[in-house]
């Protein structure tokens, strides 16, 4: 039976028991959306090993229970950035939310609001950063693909700053487009493409056909202003190529650290001299990550290099880890190898593709009750204490 507790007319402390992991709603989500659509989601780079790699490296991590001392309840609250938030996670940006369900931006960023976590619009998204910063009131995030034009750039940072974004995310590993056999069989490629087969998809998915008939196709709505009209599909993707994603290297990030003046996250570092360097930028935060192995098929996961990172730079900078997290406990093994908060991506898509609206809160309750079990069962008080319950190997 699903638990429903009201408010402003938003279940926030919805609770399904009938999908008590995050497993549970990928099955769910995968049954309920059009196949292109749940390959772009769940796809990987080439032969997808990083993406196995990321869940397996994460899972291996053990952590040790300490019962005989006095214990008070556990408290996964935390502080980043002059603000306090409900949970160490959020919501990782993800593009084109709203091909795997109408309006998922708008549904996450809502949730996320009321849940007091943080959500990190995508650049790329299907809702424009206007829309979601009304919805989040100040609670997202923006995640920025650095543009090769200056004008645009300029442009986008006026309209974040306009819009009140607390954090600026810059996502630094994407210098070319992930080969992703998925995507190439379903034509999904930057610019998707409908062919006979997803529409085909499309009808045998009737709930979500009726849903996305209702809002539209999706589209990248941030960056629309800066798009000729009547782009063709081949002039699009040389746009997204040539003009979306430019440079991130250091003489990249320095005109944007120069503009932005509130805090700068790194996000897809993963070696310990990138962290250098972004310390000597100037940024407030690394997100150590490998794009949710989309990009790099040969790489480490995240989960690796998590430790020694945060030990060397962990009062420098504020270290944090998405890529591979898909549970409570796969949260409490991030934060004691060092991790100071944590974001997961295709687990809130997958809540939202399996239970709509009802799917955002039910995500974030399903991990904070999984994180608090995990902190009771550890003995452990805080989860800046979570280090020391880490198993050395």
């Amino acid at each position: 039976m699903a638990k429903k507790i009201e408010v402003k007319c938003i279940m926030i402390d919805y609770y399904n028991n009938k999908f008590p992991n995050i497993s549970d709603l990928q099955t769910k989500a995968r049954k309920k959306i059009p196949k292109f659509a749940y390959d772009y989601l769940v796809g990987g780079c080439i032969d997808e090993i990083s993406v196995k790699k990321n869940i397996r490296d994460i899972e291996n991590v053990e952590l040790r229970s300490e019962f005989l001392k006095p214990t008070k309840s556990s408290s996964i609250e935390v502080d980043l950035f002059g603000k306090k938030y409900s949970a160490p996670f959020g919501v990782a940006p993800i593009g084109l939310q709203g091909l795997m369900w109408p309006k998922a931006p708008e549904i996450l960023a809502k949730a996320a609001k009321e849940k007091n976590i943080p959500y990190i619009l995508s650049t790329v998204s299907s809702a424009s950063l206007e829309k979601i910063a009304e919805i989040s009131e100040g609670n997202a995030w923006f995640q920025l693909y650095n543009p090769s034009k200056e004008d645009i750039r300029i442009d986008l940072l006026r309209r974040i700053k306009e819009a009140e974004y607390p954090v600026l995310v810059v996502t630094v590993d994407v210098p070319t487009f992930g080969y992703r056999p998925r995507d190439i069989k379903n034509g999904l490629s930057m610019p998707p493409k409908m062919s006979p087969t997803n529409i085909f998809q499309m009808i045998k998915s009737p709930n979500w056909l009726y849903n996305m008939s209702k809002s539209g196709k999706p589209e990248l709505k941030t960056l629309l202003p800066y798009m000729p009209e009547g782009m063709s599909s081949n002039e699009l993707a040389d746009f997204m190529n040539k003009t979306v994603m430019g440079s991130v290297d250091l003489d990249g990030l320095k005109p944007i650290r120069d503009m932005w003046q509130g805090p700068l996250v790194i996000k897809g570092l993963i070696n310990q001299r990138d962290v250098q360097k972004a310390i000597e930028l100037g940024a407030d935060g690394v997100i150590i990550s490998n794009h949710g192995g989309r990009q790099l098929d040969v790489g480490e996961s995240p989960i690796k290099p998590l430790k020694n990172i945060s030990e060397k730079y962990g009062n420098q900078i504020k270290i944090m880890m998405d890529s591979g997290l898909r549970s409570g406990s796969n949260i409490a093994s991030a934060l004691a190898l060092g991790a100071e908060f944590t974001f997961l991506g295709r687990s809130f898509v997958y809540g939202v593709s399996a239970l709509g609206e009802k799917g955002a809160y039910h995500t974030i309750n399903l991990l904070k009750t999984q994180l608090e079990q995990v902190m009771a069962q550890l003995g452990c008080e805080n989860i800046h204490n979570l280090r020391q319950h880490l198993v050395e190997i």
